[in-house]
């Protein structure tokens, strides 16, 4: 038993209607019920005009030019029984039957679970939008009476649908579908369809280009030829959308199960170019004897495997971006070419678009984090605690996880038919061994006020280059995090100048560089 429409849906529906005034959810809910999935989000139009719908919901705001009211609308309890939604699905895509019969409520699952909390609706007026001079948004809007000139102006046929919502006189009725533009039947045949002419859909609203790759992935559509070959021809309009709009769109994408097809669809209809460029820069760039695909395959596998496995967006986006920095590295041609430091001219331009697609400063760094280390090391008779301690420390202890997430999408990227050799296991091992390891100052046996105590010192630079001298040793051995010996050290340190505590400090970083630099030699691509 499983129901479809929330409550609060369904009260906006007779709170309307009680008033007079027609009640439909439309969109992409109305689709998604169809479908059989639970919508993010309801979406309501009705004849109403704003003001005379905020009489309607006193809790609600109204703050835009296109007739949107958005109100909060609290649970109610429902009275009545729910509907099973295989039967409601079925009789709603039945080709001989145009409505949805009701026998009873169609209460989402949150009613019966007593879930009533409150939700924010959009209310939208029935309207006419008027010309879109910044390919986005429209001029003006003009409100009509007349629901299929409002669905009209929507993307695509199978969003363009709507569900009647009734009083409870009328609930014992069948819940009508309006569907002006056949998107059951493109539903049904997994077809993308811009309503009316696909030039003008696009010419009105560019970000729609993306969309319909987004939906067509997110679905496991294709393109109608004609919305195809429109979009091909329109891509250059992306240019007009805001790269917050553009990010949202490819985050939706790279989240579904087969977002590398949704990705390669990008560059065929011609907008990775204005995306995502780094990516294309891979495109026929040959590698070498390690790998069989070119750089922007081996990319968009990487993705493929870290959306199939379910990867957090994090991961799948470090995969599909992990050798970004190849066509900038690569020295050479055949099968000895190399690639040397790709991660570190990669984990840049990965930063560098992010910024550009208005990502949070903490995406851009756990993703960075990802590429830059993408490279560790882990053959099991040469890999070190030392090593691994390093890494972790560099990575931190929370994302290691996640940057062997990144490796096996790597791994299966290449071709190769095992995602986690024993070599890769035994790396996991290695890991949790050092877990318990200091990796960090705050780990150490000893702190900034001991050390002034023991010392009779004062605040001041030289308590944290004595702490971050003892780490360094501590780093490199383990054993050495020990309360006596550190307050040892720390008193033959203390003998120390300032700027030689820092000469000290800063050879022992270059040590460190250097035998990362190593670890990274013996990986060679």
């Amino acid at each position: 038993m499983h129901e479809v429409i929330p409550q609060q849906v369904l009260f906006v529906g007779r709170e309307l209607t009680h008033a007079g005034f027609a009640a439909y959810a439309v969109g992409g809910c109305v689709r998604d019920v169809l479908l059989g999935r639970e919508p993010s989000d309801w979406d309501v139009a009705t004849n109403a005009k704003p003001e005379e719908i905020q009489k309607v919901f006193p809790k609600s705001f109204y703050e835009n030019k296109f007739g949107t009211v958005t109100a909060l609308v609290d649970g109610h309890d429902c009275a009545i029984a729910p509907l099973e939604r295989s039967r409601f699905i079925s009789d709603v895509l039945s080709e001989s039957q145009n409505a949805i019969p009701s026998r009873g409520c169609l209460c989402a699952n949150r009613c019966a679970l007593g879930q009533t909390g409150s939700m924010e609706i959009q209310i939208t007026t029935y309207r006419v939008d008027n010309a879109y001079s910044d390919k986005r948004h429209p001029d003006s809007v003009k409100y009509t009476n007349d629901l299929t000139e409002d669905l009209a102006r929507r993307d695509f046929t199978v969003n363009a649908m709507a569900l009647e919502l009734k009083s409870e006189k009328e609930e014992a009725k069948s819940y009508e579908i309006i569907d002006p533009f056949y998107g059951q039947k493109d539903l049904k045949e997994k077809i993308i369809r811009a309503v009316g002419d696909a030039n003008e859909r696009f010419n009105e609203d560019a970000l729609r280009l993306v969309r319909a790759v987004r939906f067509a992935t997110q679905l496991g559509f294709i393109i109608e030829a004609q919305t195809l070959s429109a979009v091909k021809k329109h891509a250059t309009l992306i240019r007009a959308v805001s790269q917050e709009r553009i990010r949202d769109e490819l985050m939706k994408i790279i989240m579904c199960k087969n977002a590398a097809d949704g990705i390669d669809l990008l560059r065929e209809v011609g907008l990775l170019q204005f995306i995502m460029p780094e990516l294309l820069d891979g495109y026929h760039i040959s590698q070498n004897k390690h790998h069989i695909f070119d750089v922007y395959e081996h990319n968009v596998k990487s993705l493929r495997y870290a959306a199939e496995q379910g990867f957090s967006f994090t991961v799948r986006f470090a995969a599909l971006l992990h050798d970004v920095g190849k066509p900038k590295a690569k020295q050479g041609e055949g099968p000895n070419a190399t690639f040397y430091n790709h991660d570190m001219v990669g984990a840049r331009i990965a930063a560098k678009a992010m910024s550009r697609l208005k990502f949070s400063n903490k995406e851009i760094e756990d993703v960075t984090r990802l590429i830059r280390y993408h490279l560790f090391y882990y053959n099991v008779d040469e890999v070190t605690a030392s090593s691994v301690r390093r890494l972790v420390r560099n990575v931190g202890l929370e994302n290691m996880d996640d940057l062997i997430s990144v490796r096996l999408s790597d791994r299966i990227g290449s071709g190769v038919p095992k995602a986690e050799p024993y070599k890769l296991r035994h790396f996991r091992y290695m890991v949790d061994m050092v877990s318990k390891d200091p990796i960090s100052v705050k780990m150490l046996k000893i702190d900034g006020n001991e050390v002034m105590r023991l010392l009779d010192i004062k605040p001041g630079p030289k308590v944290g280059i004595i702490l971050n001298a003892l780490f360094s040793e501590v780093l490199d051995d383990p054993q050495k995090n020990d309360k006596d010996y550190l307050e040892r050290r720390a008193g033959e340190l203390n003998k120390f100048s300032i700027s030689e505590l820092s000469e000290m400090i800063k050879k022992g970083e270059e040590k460190v560089k250097l035998l990362e630099e190593e670890d990274q030699r013996k990986f060679r691509v």
